[in-house]
This record gives structure tokens, C-alpha cells and sequence, in this order.
């Protein structure tokens, strides 16, 4: 409904109302003053103004929806490359979507979740049961769905000319059985294995450690960082390092700065848990989507939002169609779109 309200009349009409009291000697109350000229002009005003703002504008404009408002993500840094090509392709595709991305720790970006300070997060790490119910009662449903498949690479400077590596022996590095290159091959001049990891607080090493069920500390020679970048870094300079690093850092093969970091290191071809001898699988595409290579993960999204906001558009949006091209095109797996494996047999 639009009304136009002319409030030089109304400011009239009220002073014309006064000179007529005041000519007749009207009064109500004998205890009470008749009312001033500028009281009546005030409540005209007022009048005005309220019928303007309930009358005069039309339907009002949600400040959030599925593809418009401001919202802050928390991920863990070990998707950083991932997470920034789908908030970036996104927030092109709808121009009033802004979306600020975080990257910090597992532990962090569960803590922070669960103290309501940021409403979706990414990690490859679900909820526990008591999280969950601590929640529900709060009123507050997470809801998690799985977006797409990950594996934690291991990585060796370019010098270490062994690049491939039974499942027993990252287990027993890990163990802290095995603590030199020459307990991997008698033939290496290497000296102390140096494992290198991007956090204490990170989803990678509680990963290795509930793969290993590992309930103490970790072996001397284990290491962390403050990220992937500087693991990869840190490999490309030492001869003895061993890294642990989420694939979706060198898996881009379009990207440069993927490229770059992969031209640093070696990838190493691990072999399955029960195999002693025989086949090997790098952290490549199609062994993560078969499970060949056996340190892939999943990647969740998680949500608290209590309504249907920008949020859960984002989380629909990049599990669908586009999102999940995303992902392939970042040499991951999405985990909501059909896969087709080729493969291409050399002349």
C-alpha cells in the first residue's frame, strides 16, 4: 500500500485547530493548560511519520537467504585450496553472497563451532555423540553432510629416490619402530627419518593416530608445523624429511601454484594393509575413489543454522552440479556426483 502524506497540510490543519480554541476559550480541564502550538505540530509530525513507515514501502528484502547476505566459514586449513575455488566460484555466481573463510586447526574449527562462534564449518572430522546431543540440547540440529573424499599424502625431497612404501612400514614409523631411512631400504645413505606434519591441533596426525591407535605420544623424531605449505616446504629442503600433507595442495593440475608444489616433492605410492608384495597407489584420483590408496578420508560440511540461510545455500550449492566439478577439477572426489573410472591403455 502506498500513501503519500502531505505534512504541510497536516501542520496546517493543527494550527488552524488552535487559533479555533484558542478563540473560543474552549477549555477542558480547568487544571490543565490548553496545549501549546508547537505540542500539536509535534504530534502531527509523529502521525506523519508513522503512517510513512507502515504504509508507504513495499515487501521488505530478507537480510539472508540461500544466495544473499554475509556469513563467516571456518574450515580446516588442510582443504584451504579446495574451499577457496568453491567460496570463490560461488560468490561470483551470486553477487550479493558474501562469504569470509577462516582456516584454522581440526580442533580449532570444532571449537569454535560448538561456542556458536561461526555457523558452517569444514572438516573431515564428525561430531561426537555427546557434541551432538549437547547441541540438541540447546535446541541446535547439526547437520552434516559429506561433500567429498580427500587422502593424506605422503611426500619425500626429491634426493630420496625411495618412493615407494609398504602400509607396515608408515605404521611402524608411526610406532616408532622403524626411525631410519636404512629400516626402509638397506641401500639408502639417508640418516634419521624427520616426519613433518602441519599441526599438533590438525585433522592429519588425529587421523594417523586413530588409523594406528596411537593413545600416547607421538615418536621424537615427529615434528609440526604451522601448515601444508610449510610441510611441502620444509621437504623440499631435507633429504631425511618425511611429510604428511592433504592431497588437495599438489592435486590441481591446472593450478600453478599446485604444480609448483608438486615439482618440489615426490609422492609416495603406498601398498594396501595386507599386501607384503606387489601393487602400489599414490594418492591419485581414481585410487582415492576406489579406496586403493589407503589413507583417503571424507570431507563434511557442517551446519547449525536454524533456518534456511546463506549457509545452507552454500552447502547445497557445492554439493551439487557446479561444486562438485569443482572438486574433480581439484583431482578430489565428489562425494555426491556419479564417477566414471577410464582407463587408458599406452601403445
Amino acid at each position: 500500500m502506498n500513501i503519500v502524506i502531505n505534512t504541510g497540510k497536516l501542520i496546517t490543519i493543527a494550527m488552524q485547530r488552535i487559533k479555533s480554541h484558542t478563540s473560543t476559550g474552549l477549555i477542558i480541564n480547568r487544571n490543565r493548560k490548553p496545549a501549546s502550538s508547537m505540542q500539536f505540530i509535534y504530534v502531527a509530525l509523529v502521525a506523519s511519520a508513522t503512517l510513512i513507515s507502515s504504509c508507504s514501502s513495499g515487501p521488505k528484502i530478507p537480510d539472508e537467504t540461500p544466495t544473499r547476505g554475509n556469513i563467516r566459514i571456518i574450515a580446516d586449513e588442510s582443504f584451504q585450496p579446495l574451499i577457496d575455488a568453491e567460496v570463490y566460484t560461488f560468490t561470483q555466481l551470486y553477487g550479493n553472497a558474501k562469504i569470509k573463510t577462516t582456516y584454522k586447526p581440526e580442533v580449532d574449527v570444532i571449537n569454535d563451532f560448538m561456542r556458536d562462534s561461526v555457523k558452517v564449518i569444514v572438516t573431515s572430522r564428525k561430531l561426537t555423540e555427546d557434541q551432538i546431543q549437547y547441541l540438541r540440547d540447546s535446541q541446535i540440529i547439526a547437520r552434516t553432510t559429506t561433500f567429498a573424499y580427500d587422502a593424506l599424502a605422503l611426500i619425500t625431497n626429491r634426493e630420496n629416490r625411495d618412493t615407494l612404501m609398504k602400509y607396515k612400514t608408515v605404521k611402524d614409523i608411526f610406532l616408532g619402530e622403524i626411525s631410519y631411512w636404512k629400516e626402509v631400504n638397506p641401500k639408502s645413505k639417508l640418516g634419521e627419518i624427520k616426519v613433518v606434519f602441519d599441526n599438533t591441533k590438525s585433522g592429519s596426525i588425529r587421523y594417523f593416530k586413530e588409523l594406528f591407535d596411537i593413545r600416547t605420544g607421538l615418536p621424537y623424531n615427529f615434528y609440526a608445523l604451522n601448515s601444508n605449505a610449510e610441510v611441502i616446504d620444509y621437504v623440499s629442503r631435507n633429504p631425511e624429511a618425511l611429510g604428511i600433507i592433504s592431497t588437495n595442495w599438489i592435486s590441481d593440475k591446472d593450478d600453478s601454484l599446485s604444480r609448483s608444489y608438486l615439482e618440489k616433492v615426490n609422492r609416495l605410492a603406498i601398498s594396501q594393509p595386507l599386501a607384503n608384495v606387489g601393487t602400489y597407489y599414490r594418492p591419485d584420483q581414481g585410487w582415492i575413489f576406489t579406496k586403493d590408496y589407503p589413507f583417503t578420508r571424507e570431507v563434511y560440511l557442517i551446519s547449525r543454522e536454524t533456518f534456511k540461510g546463506l549457509g545452507s545455500g552454500f552447502i547445497q550449492w557445492a554439493t551439487a552440479e557446479q561444486g562438485a566439478k569443482i572438486v574433480l577439477k581439484m583431482g578430489l572426489v565428489p562425494a555426491t556426483m556419479p564417477i566414471r573410472i577410464v582407463q587408458v591403455k599406452k601403445e
